[in-house]
């Protein structure tokens, strides 16, 4: 079988994509332009792909692809209809990720809540030395136990960020599709209403497409900090910039973006040097273990395809 990995790049340069020669010869490259796709999926049974768009524009003239695998759990960039009706198996990864954007989503709440930032730029730019005091506690921060924490999207993230909230101490409101027993559930406005944080866990989809806009963050506490760990177009960029110009938020985290890289006119370039701003380059997910655990997750997918077996199969 001939396999093709086409973004490479986002992945990592520490990842080793050996574990994919016994299914056949791997061409791996860093990076794949759109008019390249169509070229370097000719003649491939396989291909693996982390962002890149795949659907009848670029692979109607790939006659011989049999499987898609997505190195990710979202998988929007796939035109999954086309694919099942030109019979090709679409396989995504589920559960990799979890430890890795809990993480980031506690290390962004803490990091905001306590002014981390502020207080490690006050040491280093010698501020406190020439003090001559002991202690410097401006900004003011609190205490997050006590506090509460709203989860927008309850799924195996979601439920892992809930329970490391309750460790420290925070109460938690949940909003989900499905109503559950183990956690409060609250339509969107009361979670946004009522949580002093709010951690975003949401698939992108037409239901989903900007549900965090005007009129929920209207809704949000003044100290609000609010954490977009899911996807960049869940939110309505403009108006979380606004809200954080206007100081009708307490802060903003975000990992995702609706156009990645983020471009140039993104409305978040406005609030570069807001202290109460953290923006990452989409990297919760990539912990060097759950990448490791994502390519073997992509492995098994394989494997399981060749032998007739149903796994992780999302166009069925």
């Amino acid at each position: 079988m001939n396999i093709a990995i086409l973004d490479a790049a986002t992945l990592g340069g520490d990842i080793d994509f050996s574990l994919f020669n016994t299914f056949g010869g791997v061409a791996v490259y860093e990076r794949t332009a759109p008019d390249q796709v169509a070229q370097r999926i000719d003649g491939c049974d396989i291909v693996i792909v982390n962002k890149i768009k795949l659907g009848e524009h670029n692979l109607a003239d790939a006659k011989r692809l049999k499987l898609i695998c997505v190195t990710a759990t979202g998988y929007d960039n796939i035109d999954v209809e086309y694919c099942k009706n030109s019979s090709i198996a679409v396989c995504n990864v589920k559960g990799y990720s979890t430890e890795s954007v809990t993480q980031l989503t506690l290390s962004m709440a803490l990091s905001l809540a306590t002014h981390i930032k502020q207080f490690d730029d006050y040491v280093k730019s010698g501020e406190y030395t020439k003090s001559g005091v002991q202690n410097h506690l401006t900004p003011v921060f609190g205490e997050i136990a006590g506090k509460t924490w709203g989860i927008a999207g309850l799924g195996a993230i979601g439920r892992r960020v809930a329970a490391a909230a309750e460790t420290l101490g925070c109460r938690v409101l949940a909003y989900k599709r499905v109503m559950c027993d183990d956690y409060e559930c609250v339509p969107l406005s009361e979670l946004c209403e009522r949580s002093d944080i709010i951690s975003i866990h949401l698939p992108l989809s037409e239901s989903t497409r900007g549900i965090i806009g005007k009129e929920m963050i209207a809704k949000m506490k003044p100290g609000a900090i609010v954490i977009n760990v899911s996807r960049g177009a869940v939110a309505d960029e403009a108006a979380l910039a606004n809200a954080i110009k206007e100081g009708r938020i307490g802060g903003l985290c975000v990992d995702v973006y609706s156009v990645e890289p983020m471009a140039a006119d993104s409305p978040y370039n406005e609030i570069l040097d807001d202290p109460n701003v953290i923006l990452t380059p989409h990297m919760a997910w990539g912990a060097y273990e759950s990448r490791v655990r994502c390519m073997e997750e992509i492995a098994l997918n394989i494997d399981a395809f060749i032998n007739n077996r149903i796994r992780n199969r999302v166009e069925i």
